[in-house]
C-alpha cells in the first residue's frame, strides 16, 4: 500500500495554477505524484482559490469536525444518563 501524503495549501496552489499556465494535467500529476482523479477533486473544491483561502478552509473543516465529534459524545452521554434513568428499581 502507498504512503499517503498531504499535500499543503502552497503546494496545492502550485499545483492547480500550472494548469492555468497552459500544462497538460496528465504531465503536472505525473511530476506531482497525484492521481488526476485527485488533480479534478482538488480543482473542484480549491479551483479559483488563494493560498490563505485554502488554509481557512481547512481550518474550518477541522473546527467542523470536532465540533461534531463534541455533539456525537454529548448526544451519547445523554442517552446513556436517560437509559440509566429509565431503569426501574
Amino acid at each position: 500500500m502507498a504512503k499517503q501524503k498531504r499535500y499543503s495549501p502552497e503546494q496545492i496552489t502550485r499545483i492547480l495554477k500550472q494548469q492555468e499556465a497552459g500544462m497538460k494535467v496528465a504531465e503536472i500529476c505525473r511530476q506531482a505524484g497525484i492521481c488526476e482523479q485527485t488533480f479534478y477533486r482538488w480543482k473542484s473544491k480549491f479551483g479559483g482559490m488563494g493560498t490563505s483561502e485554502i488554509h481557512r478552509l481547512k481550518a474550518l473543516e477541522d473546527e467542523n469536525r470536532r465540533l461534531k465529534q463534541l455533539l456525537g459524545d454529548s448526544m451519547l452521554d445523554n442517552q446513556a444518563l436517560k437509559a440509566a434513568l429509565d431503569q426501574k428499581y
